[in-house]
């Protein structure tokens, strides 16, 4: 039996307004995670191992970055017709706006869905944190002769109200969906936790355009969790996919089943970066049956000289000479000198911290040089006059401009 031929649409405009200032020179999706990935590796990276390679992105928001991390890490061949990511920017073929929301984003490129002739088309988020396996949300999209398949997890019910909510029938079968209700609708049998959508859909393709088509018509947010799935739900075949149920190769038995994080404020950024650490990590970057790829980095292994290292990723061409790290995670290329301290922080790529500079709870961008002696996350007063002070108590030093950076190192 022919698989159902599938073309996969990434919504990668959004803002991720939450996340600011790591968002004030990119948009979400390009925001890097975990020492050597972006937020959009993740999303590929499921459809890469689920073998579905036809992957078009649609960015809008600052852009610039993530156009250029796709352009170097998602490199592919040109030989296979349907082996691909393409970056789609907003094209103005029915006008001149720019995308108005996630359906019109699709919408404004249905030359592409033309041209490509699916039997499904896949429109995902770009900026989640997860393991999944598609063909199994495939398989029961069209095993249930679905015209619309949600990806939905559990969440107790006092939890729930902060999502789009997926009420559910017995065999699964979406009867109500409602963003963000005050009271959320338990599961069937389950009253203390319910089904929110994780924004990630499988269209039937005729469905999709029709739906598409009649919702241009109409005064409407233009989004698929705001107007198309509920104006579906009624008169559609629109089901639920567990997300609970997916089973990938290679998950350690200590990690969190199911993980998934929306990494949509700084203290849940942070949060899932934390997430990482540990003799068992919720969630074990090391898996070789499902790998979550990225760029390439042409630099040598990392370097430790009379270091005091404990619970600490430290990434590619990283040179740490008589510091201490505690419970934090270092991008490629940092530098960490004599006497500095680094606790429960995220140093991302090309940052130099001086001597005796001291970071606790702090999150510093690429590019920048943390001068010596320099205290972050240790006076609150002094850390506001200076960098971003999350609710949380997190501090944020926003990213430095590669010139600066590179002046710095001659000066130093």
């Amino acid at each position: 039996m022919r698989r159902a031929r599938v073309l996969v649409m990434i919504m990668a405009g959004g803002k991720g307004e939450r996340l600011q200032p790591l968002t004030r020179d990119r948009g979400k999706p390009a925001v890097p995670f975990g020492g050597r990935h972006r937020l959009i590796d993740f999303v590929l990276s499921n459809f890469m191992n689920s073998d579905m390679p036809s992957i078009y992105v649609l960015v809008q928001y600052k852009s610039q970055s993530l156009i250029e991390h796709l352009r170097l890490a998602w490199r592919t061949s040109g030989i296979l017709p349907d082996f691909f990511v393409t970056v789609v920017p907003p094209q103005m073929r029915s006008g001149q706006e720019w995308y108005r929301g996630t359906a019109d984003a699709v919408l404004q490129n249905l030359n592409l869905v033309d041209d490509f002739q699916p039997d499904v088309i896949a429109v995902f988020g770009a900026d989640h944190v997860y393991r999944m396996d598609v063909n199994q949300m495939l398989d029961a999209h069209v095993g249930s002769g679905a015209d619309v398949t949600i990806a939905a997890r559990p969440v107790p019910i006092e939890e729930a109200a902060a999502f789009g909510i997926v009420a559910v029938d017995r065999s699964a079968r979406v009867v109500e969906f409602t963003e963000k209700p005050p009271r959320p609708s338990p599961m069937p049998g389950d009253p203390r936790r319910a089904l929110v959508s994780m924004g990630n859909y499988l269209f039937s393709r005729r469905v999709l355009v029709e739906a598409l088509l009649a919702d241009a018509r109409r005064s409407t947010d233009h989004d698929f969790g705001r107007s198309i799935i509920p104006e579906l739900v009624p008169t559609g075949r629109v089901f639920a996919y567990d997300f609970q149920q997916n089973e990938v190769p290679g998950v350690k038995p200590y990690e969190e089943h199911g993980y998934w994080r929306d990494v949509g404020t700084i203290q849940s950024y942070w949060e899932a970066h934390m997430d990482l650490l540990g003799e068992s990590p919720r969630f074990d970057l090391d898996n070789r049956h499902w790998p979550i790829r990225s760029g390439h980095h042409a630099g040598p292994a990392a370097r430790f000289i009379g270091s005091d290292l404990d619970n600490a990723q430290v990434g590619e061409a990283c040179l740490v000479k008589r510091a201490t790290i505690r419970n934090s995670i270092l991008g490629r290329s940092v530098w960490v000198n004599e006497g500095a301290v680094i606790e429960d922080s995220i140093v991302m790529d090309h940052t130099t911290v001086g001597k005796g500079a001291q970071l606790r709870r702090t999150i510093v961008d690429r590019y920048n040089i943390i001068p010596a002696a320099t205290r972050i996350g240790v006076d609150p007063s002094a850390d506001r006059e200076r960098y971003h002070v999350d609710p949380s108590g997190l501090v944020v030093v926003p990213r430095g401009g590669r010139r600066e950076f590179l002046r710095g190192l001659e000066d130093a």
